[in-house]
C-alpha cells in the first residue's frame, strides 16, 4: 500500500522468513556458523534454539540456502509427527524410492541407511532439519537418537538439526534424554537484537526493499522506541515498523517519527505493550495524574467536611 511512495519495490517488514532479509547480527552469524560447521564437520546432532520471533526460520533458510552441493537435506515442518511419520517424511523429502507393499519402521530406516551409504560413498553428505523441535514427543527424539547410530567407523551418515524454542533445551535435560543430550556436540542460542542492531536491522531491511532507492527515514528517537517496545525480537520490529510505515504514508511523511513508533505499537496492542519501557512510561505518567486527582478529590472531600462543620 505503501510502497511506491516510500520509494520500495515491495513492504520491508513481511513477517514470512524470507533469506533475502536475513540480517546478519554477530550472534545471527555466529549461529549461521555454528550450523554449517556442524554439518561440515559431521558432528551428527546439532541443536539451535531462540525466543519466539528471534529469526530462526529465517536462518533455517539461509542455511539450507547455504549448504554445499553436496549435501542432501531434509525438511520437517511439523513437529507433531509419530516416530513411523518422522520416518515417512524423511525418506519423502530425500526422495528415496520405497518398494510396493506395508511401510514399516524397519523399513524406512533400512532404505534411509542404504541412501546415506551410497551418497557416503560418492562423497556426499545428509542432514535432517527440524523446525519448532520444542514440540517434538520423546518418541520421536529417541528415533532420532537412533537415527544417529547410521554411521561409517569414523564418520556420523546423518546430520540432524533441531531448532527450538529455549522449552527444547529444558526437554532435552530431562532424565530420559540423557543420551541423547549426550550427544549434541554443537549449540548455540539465538539472543534478540541490541538497541544498535535493532536500527541496523530496520535501516538493512529498507535498504533491501529499495535496492538502493528508498525515500524513508526514522528519526533517531524512533529506532529507541522500536528496541524497547520489541526488546529487539525480529517479529516485533516487522511489525512495528511495517504500521509505522503506514501511518507516516497516512500523514504524507517521509519521515517516521517517536509519534508514530508510539502510536503504531499502540494500533498493534496486544503483549507489544506489556510489560515494554514505552508502556511503563506512559502508565508511569498514567499512575501519576492518577495519584494527583486522588490527592485533589479526598482535599475536596475534606474541604467540604471542614466546611459543614463550621
Amino acid at each position: 500500500m505503501y510502497e511506491s511512495f516510500f520509494g520500495l519495490k515491495e513492504s520491508p517488514f513481511n513477517l514470512t522468513p524470507d533469506p533475502r532479509y536475513l540480517f546478519l547480527s554477530t550472534q545471527h552469524r555466529e549461529a549461521l556458523n555454528h550450523l554449517l560447521y556442524g554439518v561440515k564437520e559431521r558432528k551428527g546432532f546439532i541443536v539451535m534454539t531462540g525466543g519466539i520471533g528471534t529469526g530462526k526460520t529465517t536462518l533455517c533458510r539461509a542455511f539450507l540456502a547455504a549448504l554445499d552441493a553436496a549435501v542432501d537435506s531434509a525438511l520437517v515442518f511439523n513437529a507433531g509427527v509419530s516416530d513411523t511419520e518422522l520416518l515417512k517424511t524423511v525418506v519423502q523429502e530425500f526422495d528415496i524410492k520405497m518398494g510396493k507393499g506395508r511401510k514399516t519402521k524397519k523399513n524406512y530406516v533400512d532404505a534411509l541407511n542404504q541412501f546415506l551409504l551410497k551418497g557416503f560413498s560418492e562423497g556426499r553428505n545428509a542432514v535432517v532439519l527440524i523446525d519448532e523441535a520444542q514440540n517434538l514427543s520423546r518418541g520421536v527424539l529417541e528415533q532420532l537418537r537412533m537415527l544417529s547410530n547410521l554411521e561409517t567407523d569414523r564418520e556420523k551418515l546423518l546430520q540432524i538439526v533441531l531448532l527450538g524454542q529455549p522449552e527444547l533445551q529444558e526437554l532435552l535435560q530431562s532424565p530420559s534424554l540423557r543420551q541423547l543430550n549426550e550427544r549434541i556436540t554443537v549449540r548455540y542460542e539465538l539472543a534478540p537484537l541490541d538497541q544498535i542492531q535493532v536500527r541496523e536491522y530496520i535501516e538493512h531491511r529498507i535498504a533491501v526493499a529499495g535496492d538502493g532507492n528508498a525515500k524513508v527515514t526514522f528519526v533517531p528517537g524512533a529506532y529507541k522506541l522500536v528496541f524497547g517496545y520489541s526488546r529487539g525480537i525480529p517479529r516485533r520490529i516487522n511489525a512495528i515498523c511495517d504500521r509505522a510505515l503506514l501511518i507516516a504514508y497516512t500523514k504524507d511523511s517521509p519521515v517516521v517519527t517517536t509519534g508514530m513508533v508510539r502510536q503504531a505499537t499502540h494500533d498493534i496492542g496486544g503483549g507489544y505493550l506489556r510489560g515494554f519501557p514505552g508502556f511503563q512510561g506512559d502508565r508511569a505518567i498514567l499512575m501519576v495524574v492518577a495519584l494527583i486527582l486522588s490527592a485533589c478529590t479526598i482535599f475536596l472531600i475534606a474541604l467540604v467536611l471542614w466546611q459543614n462543620s463550621l
